[in-house]
């Protein structure tokens, strides 16, 4: 019983869409006021439920949301964000891509391609990235524990390339670049041609689990239009860990 409402209260909260108010979780549910106060008070002590304003009004907690997604399949996260990256392809006239991050790993999970017959785009494939040489998996280090990042660095690093950063100061370095900007660029460091960039995705205070980016032709992805399309994904960033976040709310 004491679960069947901590749950009622919960589906009320995600189902508003809002901070939700005690008195309106007592009219809503029947319970007493005492003991509506008491399970709510349950919640945020578990971070089940958050009171972000303090005014005691409560919204879906980070621990809830956290729960949701590490159990939300590729295949969800892709139909929240997709629609999202595919306008980007579109507008940018590049292939837009979507990484994510799992047991220590970073994986491009879904890519979207312009739709211009005319051009030539570059698809990065699927599957496990370096997590020192592509700017997918860099975005979400460079946001990470200093100690994820070191972990990172003391590893054997594979020189891909010879453009390829493979030591301590120069990765140290490179992820304080990254954080300071907002972005990560990917130089010719896997494939000799081919430069890419991405933004990290951070979900609440959960932080950067995802990230979205671009690649394409360094004929075309130089230094100055790396800049310009990187700040053009912090923007996607957002609205794709809204979308995320949203599909997870609704479907608590």
């Amino acid at each position: 019983m004491h679960l069947d409402r901590l749950l009622a209260i919960l589906e009320i909260v995600a189902v508003a869409g809002r901070p939700v108010s005690v008195a309106e979780i007592h009219k809503a549910t029947g319970l007493p006021k005492p003991t509506c106060y008491r399970l709510v008070q349950t919640l945020q002590d578990q971070g089940l439920a958050e009171a972000p304003s303090g005014d005691g009004r409560v919204i879906i907690g980070e621990r809830l949301i956290r729960i949701a997604l590490l159990g939300k399949s590729d295949v969800d996260v892709r139909r929240a964000a997709a629609p999202l990256l595919k306008a980007a392809a579109v507008q940018f006239n590049e292939t837009v891509f979507l990484s994510r991050f799992r047991n220590n790993q970073v994986e491009i999970i879904h890519a979207e391609t312009p739709d211009d017959p005319a051009r030539a785009f570059i698809h990065p494939g699927l599957g496990v990235r370096p997590m020192h040489a592509c700017s997918c998996s860099k975005a979400i280090a460079a946001f990470a524990e200093p100690e994820f990042q070191t972990s990172i660095i003391r590893k054997s690093l594979k020189a891909y390339t010879e453009h390829t950063k493979t030591t301590e100061d120069e990765l140290r370095a490179e992820f304080a670049r990254i954080a300071a900007r907002g972005f990560a660029d990917c130089d010719q460091e896997i494939d000799i041609g081919i430069a890419s960039v991405a933004a990290p995705v951070s979900i609440g205070n959960i932080g950067a689990i995802f990230s979205v980016g671009a690649v394409g032709p360094i004929r075309r992805f130089g230094a100055t239009y790396r800049i310009e399309i990187g700040q053009k994904l912090v923007d996607l960033a957002t609205r794709v860990s809204g979308a995320i976040q949203l599909c997870n709310v609704a479907e608590v």
